[in-house]
């Protein structure tokens, strides 16, 4: 075995890192992985010169996180050096972006749940803040430095949290009877029909993304397209929450232009797409209640399919409690509200046969759901500290 000691893994230039007195060329490792060659196929004649497989004793390194794009968002490849680390050598420790750990990011999510779910992989530190390590490196979601060894059983990482309270009190949540996560009652934005769109406009296919195929309603459209109006035209017309310059605004279009939608016809809770930056307990930036025949851009999700208003303000009142940010923040470690960062958080009955009652204010709904999932004194001092209250 042949210990590799790398400390900057900074570019696909060929690295000064010998192994049996030949060079290893990173490059050509990069262009086999992104083949998708079986690693028991990479050898020392793809890499290096001669025909044996490579062994490391141990690797230690800082891989490249992401490849240089000309797109809108750059690739991660943090992932391949990981997994071609692991299988070169039995111990390997890697300082990597920690997104992963909360399956979240870009990375596949079946790569994500393999490394959550190895039993010989452990987190050795996690850094929230990656300018802490590197002053001039924003890394959303921190970063992690992972030890992995195949002759160690760690346990798997199963649901990574930075605070042990807040990995207890997950798993009472998710131990609970009946459990399931509110990202099942998730809603995403309006969709365009575009065909009966360009029946009446063609000219805008040459304005609309993906080239004249994207039915999202993005965030730019209202400034792109002439049929958003800031009156009704037509008693067939609904408004479309959406921003203009970062401001909320409210146009109306003509219904035959969208898509059948889930909740457009019902109450729900509207919470922006996008806020803070994934800190736990930081608030959501002002939630609203939907009524119908209201839809909305990209810039925003909503939250149920409610047939009375009642309902949707006790989902209001849950959302801004306490407990629900605290499992919300178990996967939100961004600035993105993405449908599967609500995993964590439980549905509840807002009926009015509910076991909380939603008449109460949201500090009193708070104490109902730490007793009904059985929170102890620690762990409910841990989320009033943690977490900052919403009126």
């Amino acid at each position: 075995n042949t210990a590799c000691i790398a400390k900057n893994f900074t570019s696909y230039d060929l690295l000064d890192i010998k192994t049996n007195n030949e060079e290893v060329d990173y490059n050509r490792i990069i262009e086999l992985l992104s083949q998708k060659k079986d690693f028991d196929e990479i050898t020392l004649q793809d890499n290096i010169q001669g025909g044996e497989k490579v062994e490391f004793g141990a690797i230690v390194g800082n891989p490249p996180y992401q490849e240089n794009s000309k797109d809108t968002s750059d690739k991660p490849i943090y992932p391949m050096f990981m997994d071609l680390s692991h299988y070169l050598s039995y111990l390997v420790c890697l300082i990597t972006p920690a997104r992963f750990l909360f399956n979240a990011g870009k990375t596949d999510k079946s790569w994500n749940l393999k490394m959550l779910n190895d039993k010989h992989l452990k987190v050795s530190k996690y850094i929230a803040k990656s300018t802490d390590t590197f002053p001039d490196v924003d890394i959303k979601g921190g970063l992690a430095i992972t030890e992995r060894n195949k002759t160690a059983s760690f346990g798997a990482i199963d649901t990574f949290s930075a605070f042990p309270e807040l990995n207890i009190i997950l798993h009472k949540v998710k131990k609970s009877k009946d459990f399931v996560g509110l990202d099942k009652s998730v809603v995403l934005q309006n969709k365009f029909n575009l065909k009966k769109l360009y029946q009446d406009h063609p000219e805008f296919k040459n304005i609309i993304g993906s080239n004249g195929k994207e039915k999202r309603l993005t965030t730019p459209i209202f400034s792109q397209l002439s049929v958003f109006t800031d009156s009704q035209q037509t008693e067939n017309d609904v408004q479309i929450l959406g921003l203009i310059k970062n401001k909320r605004e409210y146009k109306w279009i003509n219904r035959n232009y969208l898509e059948e939608h889930k909740n457009l016809d019902y109450y729900k809770v509207i919470v922006p797409a996008s806020n803070g930056t994934g800190a736990i307990g930081e608030i959501l930036s002002t939630p609203l209640i939907g009524e119908p025949l209201i839809g909305v851009t990209q810039s925003f999700i909503t939250i149920g399919t409610f047939d009375c208003y009642e309902e949707a303000n006790a989902a209001y009142k849950y959302i801004k409690s306490r407990f629900a940010r605290t499992m919300l923040g178990t996967l939100k470690i961004t600035q993105h509200n993405h449908t599967e960062t609500w995993s964590n958080v439980p549905i509840q009955d807002f009926t009015s046969s509910s076991d909380i009652d939603w008449s109460k204010s949201i500090d009193d709904i708070d104490r109902q759901l730490y007793r009904k999932y059985g929170l102890n004194d620690e762990e409910i001092a841990f989320i009033e500290e943690k977490v900052q209250r919403m009126e």
